[in-house]
């Protein structure tokens, strides 16, 4: 009896190896993987525009105070 219950523990066991994700497990993971690609896109371009501006801000500061400090003739 000892023995069955040893077979059927280490059967047990390898059941629960042998099985791994399904298709649909594997699917939303893909899925979920691609969402987090997207949105570490959009957080990438959402900071080079937020230093893009600031840059175009800056620049058009410093044209505005070359035009208050040129004298008119």
């Amino acid at each position: 009896m000892k023995t069955l219950a040893q077979i059927l523990v280490i059967a047990g066991l390898a059941s629960f190896v042998a099985c791994g994700p399904s298709a649909e497990q594997k699917a939303e993971q893909a899925r979920l993987d691609s969402i987090r690609v997207a949105d570490s896109i959009a957080m990438v371009e959402a900071a080079e525009q937020a230093r893009m501006d600031s840059i175009n801000a800056a620049m058009a500061a410093d044209t505005t105070m070359l035009e208050i400090e040129t004298p008119a003739e």
